[in-house]
């Protein structure tokens, strides 16, 4: 991949699409991870304003910390750029309050984590509606269009996606080429979803390249006989993936009534 190229190429058509839509600038969620540093830093390259969110909710203290590094960083950087801390928590917590209890925690548990990034989408879309931004996403292609491994109109609800069209490792290719400080290069991708300390691979059951590698065999038209043990292992939970969150995928389904009833 020419990194070099690309980043230009990103800047300009984030450039290009905000000025078209006759919009200021761009708000984007800082979480500490390496997505949104990436889409972060080539908002901040556009030279137009760029303000970044922390919105915390439960979240781990090493999280902070990368994000708050990393906007320091972006400051230090390029013009334009603000942000502001909003804690989510007490509204969080109120929700959870208000809301009655069911037979089956873990289901439950997965609700209320979708509810936390739909939370601070909510809170995204009223920052840009004050300032007129636009909302940058920050998912890259193997979690918007391989696995469906985000959040729908959560961080799923966004303006634009800068980076949906390339593989995580080429977003790392990008952070390094952007200067992204190390400690988000290196710190385990994470959704931050939780309250804890598990990563993506421990929720997926596979890394990055792996399911990468799946993309491809599956664009390739292979199936699972085609593999054995750790592979064939590493396709079945990508495909296990890719069909239970085709709905997120595709567009919203829409019921077409027939002229005749019309």
């Amino acid at each position: 991949m020419q990194t070099e190229k690309v980043v230009d190429h990103i800047v300009n058509w984030l450039k290009d699409y905000a000025t078209n839509a006759g919009m200021k600038g761009f708000v984007i969620g800082i979480s500490g991870g390496v997505d949104s540093a990436v889409t972060s830093a080539l908002c901040a390259r556009t030279g137009l304003d760029l303000l970044c969110l922390e919105m915390s909710i439960h979240q781990a203290k090493s999280q902070i910390s990368r994000a708050s590094n990393h906007i320091d960083w972006l400051k230090n950087n390029f013009e334009h750029v603000s942000s502001t801390e909003v804690n989510l928590t007490p509204v969080f917590d109120s929700l959870i309050d208000a809301l009655p209890t069911v037979e089956v925690e873990e289901m439950r548990f997965m609700s209320l984590a979708n509810t936390r990034a739909r939370l601070r989408m909510t809170t995204l879309y009223y920052f840009a509606a004050l300032q007129n931004y636009l909302v940058a996403g920050t998912g890259n292609k193997v979690e918007d269009f391989g696995i469906g491994f985000y959040t729908k109109y959560g961080d799923g609800g966004v303006d634009l996606s800068p980076i949906a069209d390339l593989l995580k490792t080429e977003v790392y290719d990008l952070a390094r080429s952007l200067g992204i400080n190390q400690e988000i290069i290196d710190a385990a991708p994470t959704d931050g979803l939780w309250g804890d300390d598990r990563t993506d691979e421990d929720q997926i059951g596979a890394s990055y390249p792996e399911l990468e590698w799946a993309m491809q065999m599956k664009d390739e038209g292979k199936t699972e006989a085609d593999f054995v043990d750790r592979q064939k292992q590493v396709f079945q939970i990508f495909m296990r993936y890719n069909r239970a969150n085709t709905h997120k995928m595709t567009p919203i389904p829409i019921c077409e009534i027939p002229k005749n009833l019309k």
